[in-house]
C-alpha cells in the first residue's frame, strides 16, 4: 500500500478532529475522503502533507512514516491546497518556474519539466497569461501543473472541486483520470461532493473524525438497498410514526422531510398516498446516492 494510517488521532485541545482513523490506499487508485465539512477531512489532509504531526497513531506515505521522514515524504508528493496558493501576480510559467526553484531545479532541466507540466494539463498556449486573468478552472490546472513539476508518485487534492461549475469539475476529473492512467499517479483527495465522490475507485467516509464506512461507491450504496423514497409533510414526525407502523419500516425525519428505504418504491408510493391523503405534500423516487449512505450509517447529512 501506497498510504497507510494506523489508529490515527488527533487533538485541537480538547476537541478531537480524528479519533483512532486507519485506513490503505492502493498504488494507483484514485482514493476519496468524503464527508461533511469539519468532520477531520482537512486535518488528516495536513498530516498527510507533512504540516503537522498526528497526536497519535502513525501515517505512512510512499513507506516513510509523515512524522519522522517528512523530508522524504515532500519528494514523493504533489499538494493542491483547497485555497489557491498560486502568485496571482505572476504568469503561469513564473509559477511554475517558482515552484521549481523550490525544489532545487534550474537551468534546462527546469524548463523542460515546467513545460512537462504545462502540457500535460493542457496549459501549453497560457504559459505567458497572469493568472490573475484565469477562470477558476484553469487555475486549479495550474495548482495541478504545479504539484506535478517535480513528478510525485502521489497526488494529495484537498477539496479539489471546490468553487468550480459542474463542467470544470468534470473535465478535472478527466485530468486526474488521465494522469492516473497515463504516469501512474496515485490521487487521495478529500471532498463533500458527492458527484465527485462517486468517481472515485474508493472512498472512506469520515464523521466526526471517526471512519464511518469504506469501499466503491458502488459497494457503499448497495448497503442501502431498495429505492429511496423522500416525503414532505407539515407534520412530518406524526406522519412518519403512522408510515412506520402501516408499512414495517424504518424512516428517517430530518426538518419536514421523511426518508424510507423501500424495495419496489414506486409501488409503495401508490399506497403510501392512498393511506394519508392530504397528510403528504411532495414525494419523489431515487436510487440510493452517497448522501443516503452518510445519512444511514451518522443520521446526519453531508452537506
Amino acid at each position: 500500500m501506497i498510504v497507510e494510517a494506523k489508529n490515527l488521532t488527533h487533538l485541537y485541545g480538547s476537541r478531537t478532529a480524528l479519533d483512532g482513523l486507519s485506513f490503505s490506499v492502493a498504488k494507483g487508485e484514485i482514493f476519496g475522503l468524503l464527508g461533511p465539512n469539519g468532520g477531520g477531512k482537512s486535518t488528516l489532509f495536513r498530516i498527510l502533507a507533512t504540516m503537522m504531526s498526528p497526536t497519535s497513531g502513525s501515517a505512512h506515505v510512499a513507506g516513510f512514516d509523515v512524522a519522522a521522514h517528512a523530508a522524504q515524504v515532500r519528494r514523493r508528493i504533489g499538494v493542491v491546497f483547497q485555497t489557491q496558493s498560486l502568485d496571482r501576480k505572476l504568469t503561469v510559467g513564473e509559477n511554475l518556474t517558482a515552484q521549481g526553484h523550490l525544489f532545487g531545479f534550474s537551468g534546462a532541466d527546469l524548463r523542460a519539466r515546467a513545460e512537462q507540466s504545462l502540457e500535460k494539463m493542457r496549459l501549453t498556449d497560457r504559459r505567458g497569461d497572469l493568472v490573475d486573468t484565469l477562470s477558476g478552472g484553469l487555475k486549479r490546472r495550474v495548482e495541478i501543473a504545479k504539484a506535478l513539476l517535480h513528478e510525485p508518485e502521489i497526488l494529495l487534492m484537498d477539496e479539489p472541486s471546490t468553487g468550480l461549475d459542474p463542467g470544470v469539475r468534470r473535465e478535472l476529473n478527466d485530468h486526474m483520470q488521465e494522469l492516473r492512467a497515463n504516469r501512474g499517479v496515485t490521487i487521495l483527495l478529500t471532498t463533500h461532493i458527492l458527484e465527485e465522490a462517486d468517481r472515485c475507485d474508493r472512498l472512506l467516509l469520515i464523521h466526526q473524525g471517526r471512519r464511518v464506512a469504506e469501499g466503491t461507491p458502488a459497494e457503499l450504496k448497495a448497503k442501502v438497498g431498495g429505492d429511496v423514497v423522500v416525503m414532505e409533510s407539515d407534520s412530518p414526525v406524526g406522519l412518519a410514526e403512522k408510515v412506520k407502523v402501516r408499512f414495517a419500516v424504518e424512516p428517517h425525519v430530518t426538518g419536514r422531510q421523511i426518508r424510507v428505504e423501500i424495495a419496489n418504491g414506486h409501488r409503495f408510493i401508490t399506497e403510501v398516498i392512498e393511506a394519508f391523503p392530504g397528510a403528504i405534500q411532495s414525494i419523489a423516487l431515487h436510487k440510493p446516492t452517497l448522501e443516503d449512505v452518510f445519512l444511514d450509517e451518522t443520521g446526519e447529512s453531508i452537506s
